[in-house]
């Protein structure tokens, strides 16, 4: 049995997602250091369709944001981006990111979810499904970090943008 449990976000966990989430990108080559800003910003959008905290005891060590998506500039109901996806860095590698993530795609699939796209290293997330998906794109991210996994219909063509948090930046 894990030492940690999934749960709903609260209210009162915004700045323990907040450590998190700076911590676990804090040394990551590729990150802009923008993943908190983003969690913040959807979440006072109101746009966080799903977003789960793992704990241990009381405390956060992991948590996971999905949002909707549009397509060619249409919002796709049904549809949602993955992330961010943060694991405090002493707690990585103990299966915390993959279960917040198999809990994530549950949620999505009992809420009638289409599916999810997610932009990030291909072989992690092939392990819950995401594929390339031939005519799909996110504009500005290479194709070959860019995955997607339908759960009740197939991945519609076009270009995909995630909401607009993804656009925040800390100040």
């Amino acid at each position: 049995m894990p030492a940690f449990t999934i749960r709903d976000e609260q209210e009162r966990d915004a700045a323990a997602i907040r450590a998190v989430t700076l911590a676990a990108f804090a040394t990551m080559p590729y990150s802009q250091q923008t993943e908190a800003a983003i969690v913040d910003a959807l979440r006072a959008a109101g746009a966080l369709a799903v977003s789960l905290v793992a704990v241990e005891g009381d405390e956060a060590v992991g948590h996971v944001a999905f949002s909707p998506v549009s397509i060619d500039g249409v919002t796709a109901p049904g549809w949602y981006g993955v992330g961010p996806l943060s694991v405090r860095p002493d707690r990585q590698r103990r299966g915390i990111g993959s279960a917040l993530m198999r809990e994530g795609i549950a949620r999505l699939r009992a809420m009638g979810g289409n599916g999810c796209v997610v932009v990030g290293d291909p072989a992690y997330y092939q392990r819950f499904g995401f594929r390339a998906q031939p005519g799909a794109t996110v504009p500005g991210v290479p194709p070959e970090h860019v995955r997607f996994l339908a759960l009740r219909s197939d991945w519609p063509a076009g270009a995909v943008a995630f909401h607009p948090g993804f656009d925040a930046r800390d100040a």
